[in-house]
């Protein structure tokens, strides 16, 4: 027998889909706003640089490593109180933003910091030689000279997203994710779960594309 879609209802999926987007948009946001100044400061204060700091980069670092690695979906369980008071709920789209950014923000400072070592240590050098102070050489050399390599951190922490957000929709996170756990596991609609798949890695191809395009057009020849 061939798969028919008569479990699914696509004015369920069209708001599913809206709404992981939105989780995603704002996810995407909050965590590169909150991950790109940790993954500055991660990387200003290693071994070498220059506000060299090794006790408050251990520290920093060993906290960073603790939130990447969690499970995401029992981070969301540990933050529901968190949550709840951000927010005022732990449920739908709303409930599900403050999670996806704990656990996206660590992830990408982590990148972003990789980003950053590989920036040609004498263009650094050459900055502090004319005089520049650590926030011009931060603003004006290290953020253009890693410009590509922060486009592809971006680019992987949204795909990351977006596994982030389905995963959500186990405690109740809104979204395709919770089309899937309702309709697709809880009441064996399989077209339903396909359908929720399809989107979702449709969306993934869509946005690694744009990001890889993006990266080879801000890349330095």
């Amino acid at each position: 027998m061939g798969l028919t879609l008569e479990n699914v209802d696509w004015s369920e999926i069209a708001e599913g889909t809206g709404a992981t987007l939105t989780m995603l948009g704002f996810s995407t946001l909050f965590a590169v706003l909150i991950g790109l100044p940790i993954g500055v400061i991660l990387f200003l204060t290693s071994r070498g640089q220059l506000l060299e700091n090794r006790a408050f980069y251990s520290f920093a670092s060993i906290v960073v490593n603790i939130l990447r690695s969690v499970p995401f979906i029992i981070l969301m369980i540990l933050l529901i109180p968190v949550t709840k008071a951000i927010v005022g709920t732990s449920l739908g789209v709303l409930g599900a933003i403050p999670p996806l950014v704990i656990g996206a923000a660590p992830f990408f400072a982590r990148l972003v910091e990789t980003s950053l070592r590989e920036v040609d240590r004498g263009v650094i050098e050459a900055a502090q030689s004319m005089g520049a102070s650590n926030w011009q050489i931060v603003w004006n050399v290290l953020l253009p000279e890693a410009r590509s390599g922060l486009i592809a951190a971006i680019t992987i922490t949204t795909v990351t997203l977006v596994s982030y957000t389905a995963m959500s929709g186990v405690i109740g996170g809104g979204g395709l994710g919770d089309l899937a756990i309702r309709y697709g596991y809880q009441r064996f609609q399989t077209d339903v779960m396909i359908v929720t798949v399809v989107i979702l890695l449709v969306l993934v191809q869509i946005l690694q594309s744009f990001g890889d395009r993006l990266v080879l057009k801000f890349s330095r020849k």
